[in-house]
């Protein structure tokens, strides 16, 4: 466990395993904890950096998530990637965290192999984003299991952690923000289009989406899970970490 400094706050990041050094962005609402249940499929073969951007996790917390929350995170991870001096890093963003592995490579392709972006929207949130938004947030405190996960990425204050994300990302959708701060055709970063075709968390043409940002990358792919929910990094996990392998492993080796 360590903890890196950015903008005066501290923020936690945790290592498992050794090789190739690969980052995990998680997504809204969670933390670091939840991609630890993954670990065993990727330690052997990477040096996994699992970390908690701030607000969440056992970073510290904030007193409101910015509306470019996406791209604040992207810096988060671009300091990461400076603290750990270890050159060239890859990156896994699943769900929010998705949005904030491709602002980081926008900025600076430099530090970064390839990209896996998992289980999101694309170049913008679907229509019905707002009002979705406040009825599973709703519905989900309202759900025990829900809840202890909850409790379980942020601890004892998460329905604070909770509020404060819905907050931002509400405004984030009424006023419109970019959700990428470049264009996606200047992505030189190789990068994975990763999903579930039954994921009901994304819009219902993700695979359009997909395959209409991937047109704009000079280096991708597109891979859409048959079945599994939301995010399939978890849902598919095994499937995802051979994936995930292949994919960056041919870009390590160029």
């Amino acid at each position: 466990m360590a903890y890196f400094q950015y903008q005066g706050k501290s923020v936690f990041y945790k290592e498992y395993g050794q090789g190739e050094p690969l980052i995990f962005l998680h997504g809204n609402t969670a933390s670091s904890k939840m991609s630890e249940l993954i670990m065993p499929l990727y330690e052997e073969h990477f040096r996994c950096i699992l970390i908690d951007f701030l607000g969440n996790g056992q970073s510290d917390r904030v007193k409101n998530f910015s509306p470019d929350m996406w791209y604040d995170e992207a810096l988060q991870t671009i300091a990461l990637a400076e603290h750990l001096q270890c050159g060239k890093v890859s990156l896994i963003g699943t769900s929010g965290g998705a949005w904030a592995a491709v602002n980081a490579a926008l900025e600076r392709p430099d530090l970064f192999h390839a990209i896996i972006a998992d289980s999101f929207d694309g170049r913008t949130l679907n229509e019905n984003f707002s009002a979705n938004l406040l009825s599973e947030r709703k519905a989900a405190k309202e759900n025990i299991q829900s809840r202890e996960f909850y409790e379980y990425c942020q601890g004892a204050d998460w329905e604070k952690v909770v509020d404060l994300d819905t907050e931002a990302l509400l405004k984030c959708a009424e006023e419109k923000r970019p959700l990428f701060h470049k264009p996606l055709d200047e992505l030189k970063t190789p990068i994975l289009f990763m999903g579930s075709r039954e994921d009901e968390s994304c819009r219902n043409n993700m695979e359009e989406e997909y395959k209409e940002m991937a047109s704009k990358c000079s280096q991708s792919s597109v891979f859409l899970f048959p079945s599994g929910g939301h995010p399939s990094l978890f849902s598919n996990a095994e499937q995802s970490a051979t994936l995930i392998k292949k994919f960056i492993d041919q870009y390590i080796t160029e």
